[in-house]
Order: C-alpha cells, then structure tokens, then sequence
C-alpha cells in the first residue's frame, strides 16, 4: 500500500456525476485511495457510490457503499508489490468477494480478510455499505501465528471484537482525531492492536494488544455513550458498563488508567452541555435552574458549584455575555 506518510481524506460521491463518467471516476478513486484495481459496471445496473478513504501512516480506512459495479484486483495489477491485507467487514446487504478460489457471500456483520497479493473481486449482490481496515503485510506478520491462514476465513456476523473494531474507527472518524497527529499515531496504533485481536493474535501479542486496542476502544464507546446520554439523570456506572458487556469495576478501571473517575467525565458533560446551551439564543428564555435540569443535573446548588469550578464563572455570568 502507499507509503505516503501524510494523512488525507478522499470522499467520492456518484449522486450529481454523469452514469458514462461514474466508472472512470471511480476507479480514479480506488487508485488513489485504496488499492490498485479496475471497477467495471455490471450489466443493466447504473454505478452508484458513496465512499470515505482515510489515508493513513501504516492503514486505510475505508467506510461507504458501491452498486452497480464490480471492483477487480487484476492479475496484471497484482504485480505492482503491494502486499497490504485488509478486513472487509460488510455491515448491511450482501457482498460478494472471490478471492484464493473462494466464492463468499458476506451478509451483515460478516467479515473477511483479503489480501492485495492475490486476484481478488468485489461486488455488492444487494445494496449495503461496508466498512474496511487495510494495513501493511509487515504489522500483521509479527502478531498472527499464520497470517495467510486467515485469509478469506469468514468470521462470524458482529462478533464483540469485529464491533468494538468498527465502533473504534467509526469514532475515531467522526471525532477527527485523526486530523491531530498525537492522535492520528495512537488511533492506528490501536487499531493495528485490535486487528491482530479480531484475527486471532495468542500468547503474549494478544495480551499486549488486549491491553492497549481493546481497553482504549472501551473506554472510547463509554465517553462516546456518556457524551450523547449525560441528560439523563439515571445514567450511572452501572447502566454503561451493562452497553459495553463489561462490569462496573472494569469500566472505573478504565477511566482511572485515563486519570479521571466515571463520575467526573460524567459532570464534565453535564457541565459543558449547560455552557453550550446558555450560550445560545434558542434557549434564551429558559431559566438557569431548568438548563441545569435539563442536563442532568438533581441539584442546583450542586450544578452551580460544578459550573463554576469548571469556568471559573456563574452560569449567570456566562449567559450575559460576560464571560466566554
């Protein structure tokens, strides 16, 4: 796969192109931001895409949907050297991919790892979208006993560690962290880890990436939940360790590794959610007390220590305009 070492974002949407030009712009996309192949329309069906490539230090990312159209990893393409493996996981509809002298058809939640060494086609036999994860042979190798043995091995439909994967690099995504280079370096990193964790990764490897792949995509999915759920004042330790499938001791551990307690990202939420609120015009009329509310918070007084703790102001002051 590539080695540029510059992070880039390719987006290709096929709603206001001409159908005699979608074929060429498409595998002008694939070229560019995925892997070298031809894409070829499939009789009576007019090509119609919508793909996301996030280009990567050592992955790609590859999130959106194709129909209409067959993609071909050529023999004579095959011979440009690149060896990258990537995990196809089809989330929705069902894919076809023919690759080793294997015909599979992925349905939801399927996955399955291809190789670019290897004559390979792609084609959406019912519309679906599907996410994949491309990296270099050479971060694989070392953590998977066989990695060839994995190639085309369907795994089954959402396992826990398939969704904790997708989940990860979904959020990673739509918080454009991977726009902050600290941030883009440690994403991959994490993803590498729960990769070889997906494919099988034993011993000490899958120990090691365990720790750092799994524990960072937990912790992540519960900010992310606590985030878009911390209204609602039954929220509690329990009710999100029950989401991720894990205990409550586990998900506390997790957030102490991280520096902080479940309850103090929990009132930072709270807390930034009234800023956001008193700040803007819709919500001018609304009392201070019923923002509080509002945010989850049972206590006034509380919410009012909480507040100015965290911007050194009264919600009244932040309101008026006199302090940001």
């Amino acid at each position: 796969m590539s080695s540029m070492i510059d992070f880039s974002v390719l987006n290709v949407s096929t709603n206001e192109i001409p159908e005699c030009e979608r074929i060429s712009m498409l595998r002008d996309f694939y070229c560019r931001g995925v892997l070298k192949a031809e894409v070829e329309a499939r009789e009576g069906k007019p090509a119609a895409a919508s793909f996301t490539s996030h280009v990567l230090p050592g992955a790609q990312l590859l999130i959106g949907g194709l129909c209409g159209a067959r993609v071909i990893r050529t023999k004579q393409l095959v011979a440009d050297g690149d060896d990258s493996l990537a995990l196809i996981v089809n989330r929705s509809g069902v894919l076809g991919i023919s690759e080793r002298g294997h015909d599979l058809r992925l349905h939801a939640g399927e996955a399955v790892l291809t190789s670019a060494e290897d004559v390979t086609t792609f084609e959406r036999l019912s519309l679906g979208g599907c996410f994949s994860l491309r990296v270099p042979r050479r971060v694989l190798a070392p953590m998977i006993v066989d990695v060839d043995d994995a190639v085309m091995r369907v795994m089954p439909g959402w396992s826990t560690g398939l969704r904790l994967l997708v989940d990860y690099a979904v959020t990673l995504v739509r918080e454009k962290a991977f726009e902050t280079p600290e941030l883009r370096q440690l994403g991959v990193r994490h993803l590498h880890d729960l990769l070889a964790v997906v494919l099988g990764a034993s011993g000490e490897t899958r120990e090691l990436a365990g720790r750092r792949g799994v524990k960072a995509a937990r912790l992540q999915k519960a900010k992310v939940s606590i985030a878009n759920n911390c209204w609602r004042q039954d929220l509690s330790v329990a009710s999100v360790a029950q989401e991720l499938g894990v205990t409550p001791r586990y998900l506390q551990r997790l957030f102490e590794a991280d520096g902080k307690t479940f309850s103090s990202f929990l009132i930072e939420q709270r807390v930034k959610r009234a800023h956001r609120m008193l700040r803007e015009p819709g919500y001018a009329e609304r009392t201070v007390s019923s923002i509080a509310y509002d945010v989850g918070f049972g206590d006034l007084s509380y919410f009012n220590r909480c507040f100015r703790r965290t911007y050194n102001a009264t919600p009244s002051d932040v309101r008026s305009g006199e302090m940001p």
